[in-house]
């Protein structure tokens, strides 16, 4: 009688455990590298369609004042994962991310969830407090790429894109049952090169997009970083970025020194271009592909809605999309990230599912710091004091807490780094922006209110630096940079590149032996062998 009552005690608290285990949310958190906030038409973007972003926004809660802490990518990465700055989490450039750290999946995972984490990982360690993972080495490639699992690596021909998406709905397919999943799908696109599957390549291959009112900015009044930088449209696409066709004697070292030149003279079609028409040219060239790949981003995110839809999964599964950083489309004459002006700072954030307010748009602050609290308090684990973000869910509820934050405190530090982009730090507030390039000691500020493209800086003259409410501004914004220092504890320790900590992003892997082509299922039978 007595093993009766222990086994019927035990059957009895599994189907309980089961039964919480249904009621719990399930989490899938979209992530692309890149993704403009105004290349998603729920944002009113003037370039492109994106109907399946829009469908999420639709159902769910659209911010309209997400923002990126250090918009590069392996730093943010390394903040969405422990809901911490930079200088905090021992990632302020592309260095390696100590995974014994801890991170929202550790959580997740010891809370009941089955976690995973598939596509882009780059940040140079294994993922750690994942069931399952499947990750790209380093930035990956856009064609039939390599993976990397516990112990292994892969390759599964194909886009990478739709490989992702793929490997994403075989994780749904293969998960426990009996357990709430947190799935981390995380894309390449639309990362440079800008390399998209041809059905989408087709599609804009002629399209003729508009030009942002920004492309020939002469940066008059922002002599410090703009002018020297080497992101920009007219100087800095190289030939591979316009896809140009090398001659076919090239090999090897020449080959490479042909593709990353800079072209500033070509003949087009019989026409020799040079100037503004160079530039016209440029900028169309590299936009039909940019958007051509958020396009295959955006097929994606509707075969996972639709899977959710198909499999009685979507009513209790919140579906949260994001991208690393924002990203010029030629504003400010610019492609690429890490400047801190609006394109650069600014992130997409949408979140559908159970409890979030359906077609809402938040207008409170919202940065990265906040998703890994937001995960842990959305599956109703606690959040630890480390994270120093804040959880989203009440604002997805529709509520308006009144502590909630008025300003974003930035710092970037990968400086001159791929494109001689000058270190600097800043805070933005709902109607103006200070940026610090602490190395020169050099300050812009901004009206966002009269100047939402960021042309005049209120500090260029002295004249206006004079001005009584001007000096006021630029006294109260200082002030505020020095108390958000404070509160996220950041006394410089990265300041100097010489303290940046050692290990690469993108590898080696050389513990990863080679396992040959696999198809999406096997590859990610081979992830069961990191199953805790």
């Amino acid at each position: 009688m007595q093993k009766f009552l222990c086994a019927a005690i035990i059957v009895l608290s599994v189907a309980s455990q089961t039964i919480r285990a249904a009621e719990r949310p399930n989490i899938i958190f979209i992530f692309s590298d890149d993704h403009a906030q105004h290349a998603i038409s729920a944002y009113g973007s003037k370039v492109n369609q994106t109907p399946h972003l829009d469908r999420l926004a639709k159902d769910g809660a659209r911010f309209v004042n997400s923002f990126v802490t250090n918009s590069i990518c392996t730093p943010s990465r390394a903040t969405l994962l422990t809901g911490q700055y930079s200088h905090l989490n021992g990632v302020p450039v592309f260095n390696r991310f100590d995974g014994t750290r801890d991170n929202a999946a550790k959580h997740l995972q010891a809370g009941g969830y089955h976690t995973g984490m598939i596509g882009k990982w780059h940040l140079g360690s294994d993922p750690t407090g994942f069931n399952r993972w499947i990750v790209l080495p380093g930035q990956g490639a856009y064609w039939n790429p390599t993976f990397l699992v516990p112990g292994k690596k892969v390759n599964i021909e194909g886009h990478c894109t739709d490989i992702t998406t793929d490997l994403g709905i075989e994780f749904l397919e293969t998960r426990p049952k009996d357990k709430p999943f947190f799935l981390m799908l995380h894309q390449k696109a639309p990362h440079r090169a800008w390399e998209p599957e041809e059905r989408n390549k087709a599609r804009f291959q002629n399209a003729v997009i508009p030009e942002p009112e920004t492309l020939f900015d002469d940066y008059a009044t922002r002599p410090t970083a703009l002018p020297i930088n080497e992101q920009t449209v007219a100087r800095d696409l190289t030939r591979r970025d316009l896809k140009l066709e090398p001659p076919e004697d090239l090999k090897g070292p020449a080959l490479a020194q042909w593709y990353n030149a800079k072209p500033m003279e070509l003949t087009i079609d019989g026409k020799t271009m040079t100037g503004k028409d160079l530039v016209h040219w440029k900028y169309q060239r590299y936009m039909q592909d940019y958007l051509a790949c958020v396009q295959g981003v955006d097929d994606g995110v509707g075969k996972v809605l639709d899977y959710l839809d198909q499999h009685g999964l979507a009513e209790n599964t919140i579906v949260m999309y994001s991208a690393d950083n924002g990203w010029y489309l030629g504003d400010l004459g610019l492609y690429d990230k890490r400047f801190m002006y609006e394109p650069g700072l600014k992130t997409p954030l949408i979140v559908r599912g159970p409890g979030v307010k359906a077609g809402s748009v938040p207008s409170q602050f919202a940065a990265n710091i906040d998703l890994a609290p937001t995960f842990l308090d959305l599956a109703g684990l606690e959040v630890p004091d480390s994270m120093q973000g804040s959880s989203l869910a009440p604002i997805l509820r529709g509520e308006s807490p009144a502590d909630w934050r008025t300003s974003v405190y930035y710092r970037y530090y990968h400086d001159p780094g791929h494109h001689n982009t000058v270190a600097h730090l800043g805070v933005r507030t709902a109607t103006h922006k200070l940026i610090h390039y602490w190395k020169q000691d050099a300050y812009e500020m901004f009206d966002l209110v009269n100047d939402p493209a960021e042309q005049n800086n209120l500090l260029f003259s002295e004249a206006n630096r004079s001005k009584p409410e001007i000096a006021a501004k630029f006294a109260e914004l200082k002030d505020e940079i020095a108390r958000l220092q404070k509160q996220y504890k950041d006394d410089g320790q990265f300041a100097d590149p010489a303290t940046w900590p050692k290990g690469g992003s993108d590898g080696p892997f050389d513990d990863k032996k080679p396992a040959g082509n696999k198809s999406v299922a096997e590859a990610m039978q081979l992830t069961a062998a990191s199953e805790e």
